[in-house]
């Protein structure tokens, strides 16, 4: 491809387009950037221990310092434009927890809400500008209409993508085929004559909930149909190959400049699908390879009906489970745990423990959730109650012996190993 005229006009262009080209490597990357954008989210709040309204501000913050620069710019710049998608994705996410776990908004309202909410972006972006089309971005107005829409999409496609997959029940696996099977009806009616920028939007939703449910998939125990691959391990994958993938739009957009309505992908269309495919094969080849290595290191510590294969002394445990929630022995071991050094008056070291509890609570919500909202529900308030009161400003033994208690009780009723 001959870039030498396209450049030449680019010189002479004031303010140019100021996001990509949409091809293959664009998707790729925005789908990998939404599970990314989530799992660092929930590490900081969760694992770091930061919580999530110090999360909120510090991303928030975070979030503001990326727009300012991306606005300074005067084209499309990979890297500030790609930091920006993956700071609106975890901003985006934020908005919809807010909504859900502090506010304790039903699904079926926030999802409804940010739809009329995206509903009066886009109305009022073309009522100013007369077309929503994102070749079009070359303006600082539009450019705000732009990342007004984005992270509105962000915050609906997680509403929506967890409606589906836990109030609904469908869970994870379910998510990843029915997302990505909406995804190529989309592709299909743009490619018979559907309006290009309307099937453009509803994939960029789309691809929000596609991309947390095959993060859930890499991430979730096998117990739950997951790869097991874990949070911080799934984040890497995808972060390395974002990195590649952005580093190559950078060195394209400087050697070249940008891409003109029409021009095709910096590098060519058959460059661009070959690396989208090498990117989507690294990440199926790692999750595959990585999630049989992490099964046979794991051999010698799983446990069969009850009774460690370490341990050979722990008593089979004789349960009538009364949910679909599977084996919660991992969560009474640690409730366990945290008893022990409660019953010592250790609540420093129980408040210690108990973040143990909330990790691997907060890990496997995505496998647990779906298989029954109602119990997994009422088990997360016994967690938090116990949370509260290890945390509490003056804890007392009694309160936190008591919730404990209440929790170890549910557990054991729940469990269905």
């Amino acid at each position: 491809m001959d870039y030498s005229s396209g450049l030449a006009k680019r010189t002479r262009t004031a303010w140019l387009t100021k996001v990509p080209a949409i091809t293959a490597t664009f998707w790729v990357i925005k789908v990998l950037s939404t599970t990314v954008g989530e799992t660092f989210a929930d590490y900081l709040a969760v694992n770091v221990g930061l919580g999530p309204l110090v999360t909120d501000a510090i991303m928030m913050t975070v979030l503001a310092v990326a727009l300012f620069t991306q606005f300074r710019t005067r084209q499309y710049t990979p890297w500030a434009y790609w930091l920006c998608v993956v700071l609106v994705s975890i901003v985006g996410t934020q908005v919809t927890d807010f909504f859900t776990d502090t506010l304790g908004v039903s699904l079926y309202v926030s999802t409804t809400v940010f739809a009329v909410i995206l509903a009066v972006v886009f109305l009022t972006w073309y009522r100013q500008e007369r077309t929503l089309a994102i070749t079009s971005i070359d303006t600082p107005r539009r450019e705000a209409f732009y990342w007004g829409a984005i992270l509105t999409t962000f915050a609906l496609g997680t509403a929506a993508g967890d409606l589906a997959t836990e109030a609904l029940g469908l869970g994870f696996r379910t998510g990843v085929i029915i997302f990505g099977v909406l995804i190529l009806a989309t592709w299909l009616a743009s490619r018979f004559g559907a309006s290009l920028v309307a099937t453009f939007w509803i994939a960029y939703v789309l691809t929000r909930p596609l991309g947390a449910s095959l993060g859930d998939l890499l991430t979730q125990s096998k117990d739950f149909g997951g790869l097991d691959l874990g949070a911080s391990l799934t984040s890497l994958i995808f972060f390395a190959v974002i990195l590649i993938l952005v580093i190559r739009e950078q060195l394209l957009a400087n050697r070249h400049g940008v891409a003109l309505k029409g021009d095709g992908p910096l590098g060519g269309r058959r460059a661009d699908y070959a690396w989208a495919g090498a990117a989507a094969v690294a990440i199926a080849l790692a999750g595959a390879g990585l999630s049989s290595l992490h099964s046979a290191s794991s051999s010698d510590t799983t446990t069969t009906a009850g009774v460690s294969a370490t341990d050979p002394s722990t008593p089979v445990k004789t349960v009538h489970p009364t949910t679909k929630l599977g084996n919660l022995t991992k969560f009474a071991t640690i409730t366990a745990a945290v008893q022990a050094k409660v019953d010592r008056n250790d609540l420093a070291g129980g408040k210690t423990k108990v973040k143990d509890l909330e990790v691997a609570w907060d890990d496997a919500e995505a496998g647990l959730k779906p298989r029954d909202p109602a119990k997994w529900s009422q088990l997360d308030g016994e967690i938090d109650a116990v949370l509260t009161s290890l945390r509490a400003g003056n804890p007392t033994q009694a309160d936190c012996a008591a919730n404990l208690k209440a929790l170890t009780a549910t557990l054991n009723q729940f469990d269905g190993i």
